[in-house]
């Protein structure tokens, strides 16, 4: 798909199931994927170990929203080859300002420590990714993030693909067919971001 990214292009990429990166090794292409099997963290199965829920109830970290979405992508993006390129992240920042994109930050003595970004569609929220400056950091993100899905109604947590960390959490591979129809049961919902 030969086009700019628009907050328009995403949504529409994302209620297809499909979503963009920019080719690591320049950043001017930006390709779409699809990926079968697909990754989601059931909310209902969202495992949290008991080490990581004493650091959260000790309240280490300041947990905001929004605060600094673009800080948060770009500190994402900080590391020896990303996909997440600057004209993704000037879309996505644009995709914020019209409440389908959040953050989810740490903090601690004022300073980002770690977090996330995804988007927000329906019931579905598609996580993009996460960073940590300090140790647990993104873990304790994805706790209030879980947290904050379950509170608004969300039904799906899309995280594209399955890795280690997210497996600990919980997370599973599903056919693209099952992943296509818990989108289009999700996208009917009208959830709310918990701020």
């Amino acid at each position: 798909m030969d086009q700019r990214l628009t907050p328009e292009l995403l949504l529409y990429g994302y209620r297809h199931g499909i979503f963009p990166m920019a080719d690591p090794r320049d950043g001017d292409a930006v390709y779409w994927f699809d990926p079968d099997p697909r990754a989601v963290i059931p909310l209902d199965a969202f495992h949290v170990p008991k080490s990581l829920a004493r650091l959260v109830r000790k309240g280490t970290f300041e947990v905001v929203t929004d605060r600094d979405f673009e800080g948060v992508m770009r500190a994402c993006a900080d590391r020896a080859e990303t996909w997440i390129s600057e004209e993704i992240i000037q879309a996505y920042v644009a995709l914020h300002r019209l409440g389908h994109a959040h953050s989810v930050e740490c903090r601690r003595h004022g300073r980002l420590a770690g977090g996330l970004y995804g988007v927000a569609l329906g019931g579905a929220f598609f996580g993009e990714s996460m960073f940590h400056r300090e140790r647990d950091a993104s873990k304790v993100a994805l706790v209030h993030l879980v947290e904050r899905l379950r509170r608004g109604g969300f039904v799906l947590l899309d995280t594209q693909y399955l890795t280690p960390h997210l497996a600990r959490f919980g997370a599973i591979e599903i056919p693209r067919a099952e992943y296509r129809r818990r989108l289009a049961a999700a996208l009917r919902i009208d959830a709310r971001w918990q701020v």
